[in-house]
Order: C-alpha cells, then sequence, then structure tokens
C-alpha cells in the first residue's frame, strides 16, 4: 500500500470525504501495526455552523487552519478522542471526521464510531497536528474492492444537522449510527 501524499488532502474536503473511503489507517506502534480500512467520513467545511472552524482560528481549531494532511485531534464529552484528517489549502480550514473503521489487522476492540476506533487505535490529543504523511499513523492504499457510497446527514449534532456531509460504504457493518 501507498501513503497517500499531501496533494490527496490539498483539494476540496467533501470530495476527500468521499474518497477516503476504502482506505487504510495504519497505526504503528513499536514493530506492531494496527489496520483498518475506512468505512465512514464526515465532512466539514470552513463556513458550516457545525464545524470547530466556523468562528474562526482559535486553539483548539488552528490544527484545521493549517497544512493538509495532517491530523486534527479533539476530546469530546470529556471522554472521547476523535480523529480528523486536514484538507483544502492551508489557510482555508476543512477537516474530515473519520466515523468508523474496518478491523484488519490486529484491532481487536470496536470500531464502530469515532471514540471507538481512536480507542482502537491508541490515538489521542498527542496527534494532534501529526503528519499523516509519514511517521506511525498514516493512511495508505487505493480503494478495496468496488462498493457503493451512501451520502446522509451527520450524526449527533445540533447544528447544520441536515448538510447532507456524511459518507460511509453501503452495507457495512462496522458503520456508526445509522
Amino acid at each position: 500500500m501507498r501513503v497517500l501524499s499531501r496533494v490527496f488532502y490539498s483539494r476540496d474536503t467533501v470530495k476527500v470525504a468521499r474518497e477516503l473511503l476504502g482506505k487504510y489507517i495504519i497505526r504503528r506502534i513499536g514493530r506492531k501495526e494496527l489496520i483498518g480500512r475506512i468505512v465512514e467520513t464526515e465532512a466539514y467545511l470552513e463556513n458550516d455552523p457545525a464545524s470547530h472552524a466556523y468562528r474562526g482560528i482559535t486553539p483548539r481549531s488552528a490544527p484545521m487552519f493549517e497544512e493538509p494532511g495532517h491530523a486534527y485531534v479533539y476530546f469530546i464529552y470529556g471522554f472521547h478522542h476523535c480523529l480528523n484528517v486536514v484538507t483544502e489549502k492551508k489557510g482555508k480550514a476543512g477537516a474530515v471526521l473519520i466515523r468508523a473503521i474496518e478491523p484488519v489487522n490486529n484491532i481487536t476492540l470496536p470500531t464502530n464510531g469515532p471514540g471507538r476506533l481512536t480507542k482502537a487505535l491508541k490515538i489521542d490529543k498527542s496527534f494532534n497536528r501529526a503528519d499523516l504523511t509519514r511517521g506511525d499513523l498514516i493512511i495508505a492504499g487505493g480503494r478495496s474492492g468496488k462498493f457503493d457510497i451512501i451520502k446522509t446527514k451527520r450524526v449527533g449534532l445540533s447544528k447544520a444537522s441536515e448538510k447532507l456531509l456524511r459518507f460511509y460504504v453501503k452495507g457495512s457493518q462496522f458503520v456508526s449510527g445509522k
């Protein structure tokens, strides 16, 4: 599998959200690799009231305005970490939330939900701003076979929940909230 380049992420957030489906997250811990196939994503745009970037650059949202191809990891509900992939060009905020993965290698915990997948991959706030094109957390590969993509409303939002910015692999048993 080939690691996705920075050019892949330096594009429209919605396109990246769709095209991340079927790609592989690889988390290296020593010699062990935890691998999961991405089966669900959500797009968050700069002008989107549900986005952390909506009010501009803050200490929390700053990574969304930085170089694409980096991780934006934040802590929610005092319980979960969420992994996002920074998109667009530097200075324009965009991010894709990875909502669910299908376990492929060395993953034994549930991965159907953003908090569950970060727990399964041992991803915490220390990965905020991590370069996803190299290091211990990368995204790689081409699409793994043919599949249909479902486009729907995002999950668990109080603002802009009507926007069709959630994408998932049709029929995947690993998708989070329906």
